[in-house]
């Protein structure tokens, strides 16, 4: 566990995170997505490539707005080194994943044509509005609590299936996407910003980052289902 430490009156005491407390009260939600039919499946090699190419229709409509939300978000943040790193996420932060993702769509042969003619599912589309929510209605420090699951929850989870991979190559490289240096290193940083502007905020403001966060994470529980299911109106 991260932890800040605090000296009182010559007595070293630990305080957890912000994030470590998002992370405690997700972390039911968080064992159900790594324990998901959709995850189990996807290790084993047993997912049916229907429901990830739905998943994958779903998570560029996701992923497109994520990386906008960076961008609106730095536009609200007076930290410049904060500011740098989300619009360097509103401008291609993690290529890396990107580049995965057009060569998974060119080897399943998803065309612009199928793209637009699959709408955004429920529960994306409820994620989605969840994080402009908390820009907008809400704080660019509660957006940012938002973003976070999106690189945790996978961050865990590439760590957690790296070392039985799978034996379907493009769910292995899906995998491995997750584990790697650089999306490690992102997901550490936005941790990082995430404590730093949660240290600075008020109680009730905190609460609510806190909150956002456990939202994001039972929208990414969902998100598995909703492939599983190829969720419709």
């Amino acid at each position: 566990m991260t932890v800040k430490i605090r000296q009182l009156k010559g007595v070293i005491v630990t305080m957890p995170t912000i994030t470590d407390q998002m992370k405690q009260q997700a972390e039911p939600l968080w064992q159900a997505s790594f324990n998901h039919p959709f995850i189990k499946e996807l290790s084993t090699g047993q997912l049916p490539m229907e429901e990830f190419r739905y998943y994958l229709k779903q998570d560029r409509y996701y992923l497109q707005n994520f990386s906008t939300l960076h961008g609106k978000i730095a536009d609200q943040i007076k930290d410049q080194s904060i500011k740098k790193f989300l619009y360097a996420g509103a401008t291609g932060l993690n290529d890396s994943e990107k580049d995965v993702r057009t060569e998974f769509f060119q080897q399943l042969a998803i065309t612009p044509a199928e793209i637009r003619q699959t709408p955004m599912a429920p529960n994306a589309y409820n994620y989605v509005s969840h994080m402009y929510h908390e820009l907008y209605v809400g704080s660019p420090r509660r957006a940012c609590a938002a973003l976070l699951p999106c690189y945790w929850l996978y961050n865990d989870l590439g760590k957690q299936l790296i070392n039985n991979g799978s034996p379907v190559k493009i769910y292995q490289e899906f995998i491995e996407t997750y584990d790697s240096p650089e999306f490690t290193e992102a997901t550490n940083t936005m941790i990082s910003i995430v404590d730093q502007l949660g240290e600075s905020a008020e109680p009730d403001e905190q609460k609510a980052m806190v909150t956002a966060f456990v939202r994001s994470s039972y929208y990414e529980l969902h998100f598995w289902e909703m492939a599983y299911e190829e969720q419709k109106w």
